[in-house]
């Protein structure tokens, strides 16, 4: 990974060079202690129905930040790129497997993205190509580079597969896994 390049202009560091060559801005942060504060992060967690993979990673995501003594610095929510499944719980497939892993989680209604969220959070994270196809048009570009896949925080230019049509969601807990403690990491590694 090379070493971010600090912009004074607005506090933030450049770094995570993505394997498709795209860098994004991580925020300046240090690992939470006591004579550190850390800037509020606000994460969204984008698919395509909003009730299997980001629901997922907005739990696990959740869980993650909870067990590292953060859940004041984070803000974490998730939504749909696309209408299907709007207003309809998390699927009973997703809750079972956080239910398995000891991830608490609550009930909630798939919701669309919308142009608000894109002003609100300062990462939206996308499972799968189509999803950041989506991001693309429902921002007019990602004119402010907030918009990632959730496994190149790992270092995997890949997709998270939808257990929707594959039905495994172990293989989804997996890679949601990885990719949130990927990009906790990324975002409480403190700048050099």
């Amino acid at each position: 990974m090379s070493v971010p390049e600090k912009d004074t202009s607005c506090n933030r560091v450049s770094s995570l060079p993505f394997p498709h060559g795209k860098s994004h801005a991580i925020m300046n942060q240090t690992s939470k202690r006591k004579d550190h504060a850390m800037k509020k992060q606000k994460l969204l967690f984008v698919c395509h129905g909003n009730i299997c993979r980001s629901t997922m990673a907005e739990f696990v995501m959740k869980d993650l930040v909870q067990k590292a003594g953060l859940a004041d610095v984070f803000t974490i929510d998730s939504a749909a790129c696309r209408r299907d499944e709007i207003g309809s719980d998390t699927h009973w497939g997703t809750k079972q497997k956080l239910r398995e892993m000891g991830v608490p989680f609550t009930p909630r209604h798939a919701r669309q993205i919308t142009s608000a969220d894109y002003a609100k959070y300062d990462w939206i994270i996308a499972m799968d190509g189509e999803n950041m196809r989506d991001l693309q048009r429902l921002t007019h570009g990602d004119p402010a580079h907030k918009t990632a896949l959730l496994l190149d925080f790992a270092g995997e230019h890949r997709e998270v597969a939808d257990p929707w049509y594959t039905g495994n969601f172990d293989a989804t807990y997996d890679d949601v896994l990885k990719g949130c403690r990927a990009l906790l990491s990324s975002l409480t590694k403190p700048a050099r």
